[in-house]
């Protein structure tokens, strides 16, 4: 917090810094200093404009950290956007009020009554436009960079989804449980044959299904509740009555549908992570609930256990997050946990999925670069247009050279405009956005 109040307030003087020296260079060509430059008055009203600076600055920095908090993703919708630049100019007058109270009554020892009486909406304006303008250039910044992630975003999802369908098939089934299943078998067959044989069928149908389902996006909900039960049962074999299952018989909705060998990880994941034992009995239930089908256990956890690496919950995740937007939430309490795995209605295909996804952006990225080669062509013929007209009536009116000024601001942004439609940058060359997204996809910690 300390560390941004510092930045925030550099960022001010710097800002107003930049702000006051564009009016100097205003002031000069005016012809302002043609009789003498005065120091003193310049200091003055450079530590004024400080004042001005810091609180609207740090008034609208208040603001914007408040929407990025609360309404980050939906930032730049129609309503939201409103409501940013609604806020800015509330914010903005209320920074330019007590910068305005600060100098007046503070400072030049002004009647607070008279100050009050005297105050018009004049006296706000140039500070208020210069407000709005510093504040919507954070808005471009932001939504720059706020695009640039999301672009390293969709290409991760891209670039991910062979990993996630191999990781999917390779944890299908935990290798302990197949150990720990041929453990039980051996002693099983010992001392109770007829266990044993049970044990036997139990396990084949277990795997079985693994072998039908593994190559399949989504299954039934009925097909994976009555595999659940299947695997419970060889889970019973091994702790007996150490675990208690309360699960549905069949789904409300026939047509539902989840990741198949879901239920199997999280059944595993219960009972790898908690004591199960007669005295401390491990509780699942499984349930429909809102649209999703929820996995709760009573929390128990095992006391000499290595760390999670939290394998199976991230496979559900990434496989979800291939075939849906609908997201899987984890919840944990002091006494239990529970996991909602979305219920969807459509079979659909990964590798169609992923293959019209690319189609689509593929598309969508010419369209885009398209948008921007025939915006910097109007921009373009609009600049070869207008400023040739600016010219004319600069040299009609006044022998002030005021054209120079949109000439070479509008040629400015011209320019950046024109490395952006046509992917170049100044000082790394064409395709640096490429490359730079590259860079961040093989960068696991961004």
């Amino acid at each position: 917090m300390q560390q941004r109040l510092k930045k925030d307030l550099l960022n001010a003087i710097l800002i107003g810094t930049l702000i006051y020296l564009i009016f100097l260079l205003i002031y000069y060509f005016n012809g302002r200093f043609d009789s003498g430059v005065e120091w003193q008055q310049i200091f003055d009203e450079y530590w004024q404009n400080m004042i001005f600076s810091v609180i609207l600055y740090m008034a609208n920095a208040f603001w914007f950290q408040y929407l990025l908090k609360h309404h980050k993703q939906d930032l730049f919708t129609l309503k939201r956007f409103s409501i940013g630049i609604a806020g800015n100019v509330i914010f903005s007058l209320i920074g330019v009020f007590i910068s305005r109270f600060i100098l007046i009554v503070g400072v030049y020892r002004k009647g607070a009554r008279d100050f009050l009486v005297q105050e018009q909406i004049a006296d706000y304006w140039v500070s208020m436009v210069i407000a709005l303008v510093v504040s919507l250039i954070f808005y471009g910044v932001w939504y720059y960079k706020h695009r640039q992630e999301t672009k390293v975003k969709e290409q991760k999802i891209i670039a991910g989804t062979a990993s996630a369908k191999f990781d999917a098939l390779k944890n299908q089934l935990d290798p302990h449980f197949l150990f720990n299943s041929l453990n039980v078998l051996t002693s099983l067959i010992e001392e109770d044959p007829y266990q044993a044989q049970k044990f036997t069928t139990s396990l084949s149908k277990v795997y079985r299904y693994v072998l039908e389902q593994k190559n399949k996006d989504l299954v039934s909900v009925d097909e994976e509740l009555e595999f659940a039960r299947t695997y419970v049962r060889l889970l019973k074999m091994r702790f007996e009555e150490s675990i208690l299952l309360d699960i549905p018989e069949k789904s409300r909705d026939p047509e539902a549908k989840i990741v198949p060998l879901s239920l199997q990880l999280l059944l595993e994941n219960a009972v790898k992570h908690n004591i199960v034992t007669k005295s401390k009995p491990l509780h699942i239930s499984v349930l429909e609930e809102n649209g999703a089908l929820v996995v709760h256990n009573n929390l128990q956890e095992k006391q000499v256990v290595k760390k999670s690496s939290g394998v199976g919950l991230q496979n559900i995740r990434q496989r979800y997050d291939i075939l849906s937007d609908k997201e899987v939430i984890i919840h944990k309490s002091a006494t239990g946990f529970s996991v909602h795995l979305p219920i969807l209605k459509k079979q659909v295909s990964v590798l169609d999925t992923q293959k019209t996804f690319i189609e689509d952006k593929r598309y969508q990225k010419a369209r885009e670069r398209l948008e921007k080669v025939k915006g910097f062509y109007g921009n373009l013929i609009s600049y070869c247009i207008v400023i040739p007209f600016l010219a004319y009536l600069n040299y009609q009116g006044t022998s002030f050279p005021w054209v120079l000024f949109p000439m070479i601001g509008w040629g400015i942004g011209l320019t950046a405009h024109g490395m952006e439609a046509f992917g170049r940058h100044p000082l790394w060359g064409k395709r640096w956005e490429e490359r730079k997204v590259r860079e961040y996809m093989e960068d696991e910690n961004f």
